[in-house]
């Protein structure tokens, strides 16, 4: 099989895998358990481009754009940690899986919103039925899966803001971090002088643990650097919901959260979206290589 397959293949399942890594940091509280990832992927992200000679050039090619692009960059997947940290740990790995099922359709629409990309006329109907399925869950359930929303939104301005950022996915994930290191370790810092932190109180397996979300998190992002250099973009397209797939699994079958026959129809309206999708841009592909 192809390295760039396999390592598309790794970076998803790690991603995929990623609420069973949390699980065994449940005892610490959600901010702390933030506050160490952020502090540890900065470690290994400006360890790696230390040893690769490149921090000179990320010094280099800061300027107030620059600096612009990636404070809001920060403060998206900032979010987005937070929130999803918090909800696997409160048990709501199914609804996580659901904002990353929603994410890429809602990337096509940001990008025909934002970018002037154009839709094809069929592409409008797996975003409908995506939309339908759920506006579905929030009438039946009174409120906005807010969880799968707020997952899929932020990730989704993320990407967006990425599309505009100049530098590589290494030096702007490490300038990320770097921008979110000093509430961080301010909040870390506190918690310490305060008799709360959990870093160095809960065992060396939980202190181990935490330095490791600085390698769980970078990992998969060298795996996927890796595939994206090797394989077509519509291949990476078609493999990125292997992630929400085994995080849907792991939600139902190992951590036995309900799935209900309205979450079912809500579910299966967007899963039909993404085959629908999944088939038009397979279909527009076929087509436009034959006319050539």
């Amino acid at each position: 099989m192809n390295t760039g397959i396999l390592a598309a293949i790794g970076a998803y399942a790690s991603w995929g895998l990623l609420p069973v890594y949390w699980k065994l940091l449940a005892h610490v509280p959600t901010l702390q358990l933030l506050g160490h990832r952020i502090v540890w992927s900065f470690v290994v992200l400006a360890l790696f481009l230390a040893v690769k000679k490149r921090l000179r050039a990320l010094r280099h090619s800061l300027s107030p754009a620059v600096w612009r692009i990636y404070i809001a960059a920060s403060l998206l997947i900032g979010v987005n940690w937070c929130v999803y940290v918090w909800s696997v740990n409160a048990g709501y790995i199914v609804e996580t899986s659901l904002g990353y099922f929603i994410n890429p359709l809602l990337s096509v629409l940001l990008g025909m919103v934002f970018l002037r990309e154009r839709l094809r006329r069929l592409q409008w109907i797996p975003l409908m039925l995506a939309a339908s399925g759920v506006l579905y869950l929030t009438w039946s359930h009174g409120k906005p899966p807010w969880i799968a929303l707020c997952l899929a939104v932020t990730f989704s301005l993320y990407g967006l803001v990425k599309k505009k950022a100049p530098l590589g996915a290494f030096e702007g994930l490490t300038l990320e971090t770097g921008l979110l290191l000093p509430p961080a370790l301010t909040w870390l810092g506190l918690c310490a002088a305060r008799g709360t932190g959990s870093f160095t109180q809960a065992g060396l397996e939980s202190d181990l643990l935490l330095v490791g979300a600085g390698l769980i998190t970078t990992g998969p992002l060298v795996l996927f650097a890796s595939a994206a250099q090797r394989i077509p973009l519509n291949m990476i397209g078609i493999l990125q919901y292997i992630a929400p797939s085994i995080q849907f699994l792991i939600g139902v079958l190992v951590y036995g959260e309900a799935f209900t026959h309205t979450q079912m129809i809500g579910f299966g309206a967007v899963w039909t979206a993404i085959v629908l999708f999944l088939l038009e841009r397979w279909w527009a592909g076929r087509n436009s290589r034959l006319v050539v």
